[in-house]
């Protein structure tokens, strides 16, 4: 096929143990979907869950024991980190239910959803998109996948992030306020779910600023840990 211009490369993440990669389609990603951080958002934690999107090309993939390095962003004073368990979807589909979702899932990875805080603060003001706030470059690192069957228990893997050997974060996936078969039920209701598709799954509390030079270690019980150092 003879294009105009030359097309963008595709966006992959790592696959764990392996040499092949996960191709992404879209970045869906879940607000406020921990109690306690919903309430720290001055949300009360029952609220439907909230979804956002960011570009493919937003990833930010880091290899098996390697440190990524994450540009600090423009127009931005206030740099959040949030350690999130990311969804790699393998299978699309459509109204999916709960009780069919796990089939639809590849694995899991570590994530960080990364947040320019003061321009999100502003759009929420004006009643706007959270696109400027979200969606820039290196907004999503991420970690290796794991396959599905090397991750069983990832419903009882506790969730963390250290800043420079401090802990920030930590929680309990099983703390989520909608698991990831709800997770996957709601989108695929608003959304035709394709394989590669990544679903981020929220934060527990303890979100915060960091600053260049600063080293953010993330973890999930089970999964590769995410290295990135902020520059």
């Amino acid at each position: 096929m003879d294009y105009v211009l030359t097309p963008p490369r595709i966006t992959s993440a790592p696959v764990a143990g392996t040499a092949r990669r996960f191709p992404v389609h879209r970045i869906y990603c879940v607000g406020s979907n921990y109690q306690a951080h919903a309430q720290e958002m001055g949300r009360t934690g029952r609220e439907p869950p909230v979804f956002f999107m960011k570009p493919a090309d937003a990833l930010l993939p880091v290899e098996s024991g390697e440190v990524g390095r994450l540009p600090y962003p423009s127009l931005t004073h206030d740099f959040h980190h949030e350690v999130e368990l990311v969804v790699a979807i393998g299978e699309g589909g459509r109204d999916i239910p709960p009780a069919e979702a796990q089939r639809h899932v590849y694995g899991y990875a570590v994530g960080l959803d990364m947040t320019r805080r003061d321009l999100q603060a502003q759009m929420k003001k004006r009643a706007g998109p959270w696109c400027i706030g979200k969606g820039f470059e290196y907004a999503a690192p991420i970690g290796p996948v794991t396959a599905h069957a090397q991750a069983a228990q990832i419903g009882a893997a506790v969730i963390a992030l250290n800043v420079n050997g401090v802990e920030r974060q930590r929680g309990a996936i099983a703390q989520m306020i909608w698991n990831v078969p709800q997770i996957i039920a709601h989108l695929s209701a608003a959304w035709t779910l394709a394989p590669g598709d990544l679903v981020f799954t929220g934060t527990p509390a303890g979100v915060a600023a960091v600053e260049r030079g600063d080293l953010l270690e993330a973890s999930v019980t089970g999964l590769e840990p995410l290295r990135v150092r902020v520059v």
